[in-house]
């Protein structure tokens, strides 16, 4: 179990700098570990917490990052600057944007070796609260112990099973060239309340969009056999270019599902592209797909799964854009 300590440092003319710290003992040696955390762009399929990050410039050392996640609930975002230690295994940052009530936010992960060759992770984090604000304090101290648990037990999950995660983990994609207007591919992407009446796997959907780019969505969809799966999911609008998305609630074969809608101008036209990244729950193979199955029967099942409904959502798209523009 994650051990935590919290104090207050000595106070100064700027609101007050608080401390906390989250220890776990991993089974896997050091530099397993030391992968995971330095990866970054696969904290949203890896992290609970996380739905996206975003490479905002990059170095083999330092990476300056913007991430969306959620704290105590909501979802929130901000940028950070981290440097990048492989020889010591540690890995610091700075919020340089913040998303209020934070008002500053440090800290660092740092990986030793514990003497049976597995290791010791711990993660600090040093924060202000905007006006020093004790409501503001107490958010951030919930949110940070919360996410900090459910990363450092993320971390000892897959650094135990490192080995394995090539086959676990899969990335594809399915791409449909339209012959008609990016905005209005994008419209039909975004305004995903519509899919109901426009897509035919879709049973219900509700969504919710209290910041604008922001949509926290549940949706009911049909696969071929007839069965219905529920999925919960937070999207996130990057221009009207990109739609990013992560499934905080997963059918039962996965453990983790993010995605992408992406459009690319090609000549008159535009390039749509479905992006999907997935890993799969070992365990529950055998439960869905019966006692013989393998992880590369779900792999293989997922993939077209996926893949079927998101083309069908593509192809409607094109045929919805393409009928604007004629």
């Amino acid at each position: 179990m994650a051990q935590t300590d919290q104090r207050q440092l000595a106070p100064t003319a700027e609101p007050a700098v608080h401390h906390t710290a989250h220890t776990i003992e991993v089974q896997a040696p050091p530099e397993a570990v030391y992968a995971i955390v330095s990866d970054v762009a696969r904290w949203p399929l890896r992290f609970a917490p996380n739905v996206h990050v975003e490479h905002l410039e990059r170095t083999a050392t330092t990476e300056r990052i913007q991430i969306w996640a959620t704290a105590n609930g909501e979802v929130r975002t901000w940028v950070s600057r981290r440097e990048l230690d492989p020889e010591n295994r540690r890995v610091t940052f700075r919020q340089e944007v913040s998303s209020p009530p934070v008002a500053s936010m440090r800290g660092e992960w740092i990986i030793t070796s514990t003497a049976d060759g597995t290791s010791r992770l711990e993660l600090t984090h040093d924060f202000r609260a905007v006006d020093d604000d004790p409501v503001g304090v107490e958010w951030i101290a919930r949110a940070t112990d919360r996410n900090s648990a459910a990363e450092l037990d993320a971390v000892r999950a897959l650094a135990e099973q490192y080995a394995q995660l090539g086959e676990l983990e899969l990335t594809f994609e399915d791409t449909v060239h339209v012959d008609g207007s990016a905005d209005d591919v994008f419209d039909f992407l975004y305004q995903a309340r519509e899919w109901p009446s426009r897509l035919p796997h879709v049973d219900r959907l509700e969504l919710e969009e209290n910041v604008p780019g922001i949509q926290v969505m549940s949706m009911d969809t049909r696969t071929a056999d007839g069965s219905v799966h529920t999925t919960r999911s937070i999207r996130v609008a990057l221009g009207r270019e990109r739609i990013l998305y992560k499934q905080t609630e997963t059918p039962a074969l996965m453990t983790a599902h993010t995605g992408e809608w992406s459009l690319a101008p090609a000549g008159e036209g535009v390039l749509v592209t479905s992006r999907h990244s997935v890993t799969i729950r070992p365990d529950a193979v055998p439960t869905v797909l019966g006692e013989s199955a393998t992880v590369a029967d779900a792999r293989a099942f997922v993939r077209k799964a996926l893949s079927t409904n998101s083309t069908t959502t593509l192809h409607h798209a094109r045929a919805y854009a393409e009928a604007r523009r004629g």
